[in-house]
Formats: C-alpha cells, sequence, structure tokens
C-alpha cells in the first residue's frame, strides 16, 4: 500500500470545512470594483409586461413645457415644431397640451401666436409672473393688472415656478428670498381667481434635496450629477416651511383654483390627503413623479379613489430635455404613463432611461378603473380650463 502523506494545510480542511471553504475563495478570482454610475442591474423577476401603446381615452396633459423665454420677456424660441408634437400626441391620444412655461410680455404673445392661435384646440398657453420686476415701486398692483393683459393675449392659466421660496429674491438675484406667501402677490392670485383662470404652482422640491448629499441620501446619483440641485446648507427654507407657505396662500384665497404640480410632496401622501380635505380649492397634477407614486400604489390607488375629481394628469414633458430623462417628450414616455394608470403591472422602469434618474428603485400600476381614468385623462382639466 502507497504511503499517504498529509500536509498541515491538508489536515485543517479535512477537519475544519470552513478553512477549505476560506482556501477555495481565496484562490478564486475576485471582481473588478464597479463605479456606481455604471452599475445597470437587470431584473430576474419574470413579471407581466402590458404595452400600452395609445391611452385608453382622449387626454389633457396639463404639464408640459414647449418652450423657453428670456428673463426680459422679450424672446421666445420653441423646442419642438408644432407638427412633430401633433404626429406624436395623436398617435398616443393626447388631445391637448397645456404649455405652461408662455413666459410674459412678448414672450408670452410669441407662445400664443406660435401654438394656440393656430391650434386652438390643441394647445393651450399659460402666463408666468414677471419676477424681474418684483423689486420696482407697485409691482403687487402692476402684476395684478399684468394678469389681465396676459389673459387678454390669451394665456388660460398661471404658472408659478419653484423659482418662487428657493430662487427670488428682494432685488430679483440679490437679496433676501421671497416668501412664497408674500402679500406682494395677493393681486395677483385675486386677479386669477376673479378670471377663472387656474393657478399651477410649483413649490419646493423632493425632500432629498433638502438633506445631506450623502450615502444616506436615496437620490445620491442625481444630486452627485447635479449638485445646483441641491438645498441643503443654504439660506434656503425647509421642503416643510415651503409647504405650509403655499398653503397659507391657498387658505387666503379660497376663489382661486390651485393646481399643486408633482402632487406637492409625493413622498408624504398622508400630509397632501389633509391639505386637500383643508383646502378644497385645491387640485393636484402628478408630472414627473409617478416614480414616486408608483413605488407606493396601494396608497396611491387609495388617493386617486378619494379625490378623483382633483387629479389632473400630467408629464412635465420636455421635448429634448435630455438632462430630465424622467420628463422626455415622446411616446415612451407617455406609454410608462399609461402603464402606470391603466394596468396592474408589477416592477417597472418609471422612466425612458437606462438608469432609474430619480433613485434606483421601480414601479408598480395602480390599475385605475374606467370611471377614475375618465375624470385623471380629460375630465377634470376640461373642467378647470372651461372646456366642459
Amino acid at each position: 500500500m502507497a504511503e499517504r502523506k498529509t500536509t498541515r494545510r491538508g489536515l485543517l480542511a479535512g477537519v475544519f470545512p470552513a478553512v477549505a471553504l476560506a482556501q477555495r475563495r481565496q484562490a478564486e478570482p475576485k471582481p473588478a470594483p464597479l463605479d456606481l454610475t455604471e452599475f445597470q442591474p437587470k431584473s430576474m423577476l419574470h413579471g407581466k409586461e402590458t404595452r400600452v401603446p395609445r391611452a385608453r381615452f382622449p387626454v389633457i396633459d396639463f404639464h408640459t413645457h414647449l418652450s423657453w423665454g428670456d428673463p426680459k420677456g422679450e424672446t421666445n424660441k420653441l423646442l419642438m415644431e408644432p407638427k412633430e408634437l401633433l404626429e406624436v400626441m395623436d398617435r398616443k391620444n393626447i388631445r391637448i397640451m397645456v404649455h405652461l412655461t408662455g413666459g410674459y410680455g412678448k414672450t408670452l404673445e410669441e407662445s400664443v401666436r406660435l401654438l394656440a392661435k393656430p391650434h386652438r384646440d390643441r394647445f393651450i398657453v399659460f402666463t408666468q409672473p414677471w419676477f424681474p420686476k418684483v423689486a420696482e415701486a407697485g409691482y403687487a398692483a402692476w402684476q395684478g393688472e399684468e394678469i389681465r393683459r396676459a389673459h387678454a393675449a390669451g394665456a388660460r392659466g398661471l404658472k408659478v415656478l419653484k423659482s418662487l421660496g428657493l430662487v427670488v429674491r428682494e432685488n430679483f438675484t440679490t437679496g433676501p428670498l421671497i416668501k412664497v406667501d408674500d402679500k406682494r402677490f395677493d393681486p395677483m392670485w385675486e386677479a386669477c381667481g376673479a378670471l377663472k383662470m387656474p393657478v399651477a404652482i410649483h413649490t419646493s422640491d423632493p425632500e432629498a434635496f433638502f438633506t445631506p448629499i450623502d450615502r444616506f441620501n436615496e437620490r445620491f446619483e442625481e444630486l452627485n450629477a447635479h449638485p445646483d440641485w441641491s438645498f441643503y446648507g443654504k439660506d434656503h427654507p425647509s421642503d416643510r416651511e415651503l409647504q405650509e407657505a403655499r398653503f397659507r396662500v391657498l387658505a387666503r384665497h379660497p376663489k382661486t383654483t390651485f393646481v399643486v404640480l408633482h402632487v406637492g410632496n409625493s413622498e408624504n401622501l398622508g400630509y397632501i390627503a389633509e391639505a386637500m380635505q383643508r383646502y378644497p380649492n385645491m387640485h393636484v397634477e402628478f408630472g414627473a413623479r409617478i416614480g414616486e407614486l408608483g413605488r407606493q400604489p396601494r396608497a396611491t390607488r387609495r388617493f386617486f379613489e378619494r379625490y378623483q375629481d382633483r387629479i389632473l394628469f400630467g408629464t412635465d414633458a420636455v421635448p429634448h430635455g435630455h438632462q430630465y430623462p424622467q420628463q422626455v417628450f415622446g411616446e415612451e414616455l407617455y406609454e410608462i404613463y399609461f402603464r402606470f394608470l391603466e394596468t396592474d403591472d408589477e416592477y417597472f422602469d418609471y422612466a425612458p432611461a437606462a438608469v432609474p434618474p430619480q433613485g434606483r428603485w421601480r414601479i408598480y400600476g395602480i390599475q385605475l378603473p374606467e370611471r377614475i381614468l375618465r375624470k385623471v385623462y380629460w375630465e377634470n382639466a376640461a373642467r378647470l380650463l372651461g372646456l366642459s
């Protein structure tokens, strides 16, 4: 019989299996470090995939940006020709697009001339506050009158950017920030109410934008790529302070209809639901927020059922908006929204992008019944815009 030779290494491996496992692992090649920006995991989940190429009912997209004007209100340029827009709209069953950033002064007139006048039944244009004039004497009364002039020029509503509360200062670009509920804007809100012009108001931003950009921030990639989007550690109010200031405006002007864009604070539907109960002049729109709504599908469906008469369809679509993949106008964007609203599909992408742009999660459909779909797609916005 051949003599067996036993080494100390072999003896340890035979007696202690864990040692053997560790030895094998040491011998195996180790994966190379991976930069987080290159991580694009493919889900192994085998779930139902429903393509919804066309909305079940005609749609009013209440939240789009089809052009951008300069601060002086003098120049304006469309981001896409109406013919191209209409081709996509017809295929997707988008009957009307509301261009919120129609501008003011000559910019507004140009928006109306390019969109609303030649396509009266397809495009609606909103105006904006003339914030560069905020430091001028008599601004409050002047801005109220400007709303009346804008209405006469063809504006159907007012859009207020998040710059109010976060960017606009006493001397427009310098000095203290102007609060959302500053009483200098009261004549503007009142004019909108008198003229039946809904106010589409964007206040604050995702809660993560007000916290440190660190390993605990679920939007780290988004903020790391765009650090200027962060409001942390500066002289900005907190998210809750901004939200409460907006609600004080709603309380002070009960005859004015406000559409709170992005569902106000979509991470906290309970907080927004309480506001919906307090302020009957409050509606919401969910552009660029299905990423938040779709990861809480049961709470979202309950919210839609409870406030089905006050929720408006919107995408926040921007033609050629490559910096905002969750908003790039196109057929793929609309199909994701339709899938979210019309199906019970699980765990699918919330934006047409290789990497989730807002956070690394996926969403679930809420499969709304037809009676609610009709309201969200068309009826609620049509009522506010005087179309029904």
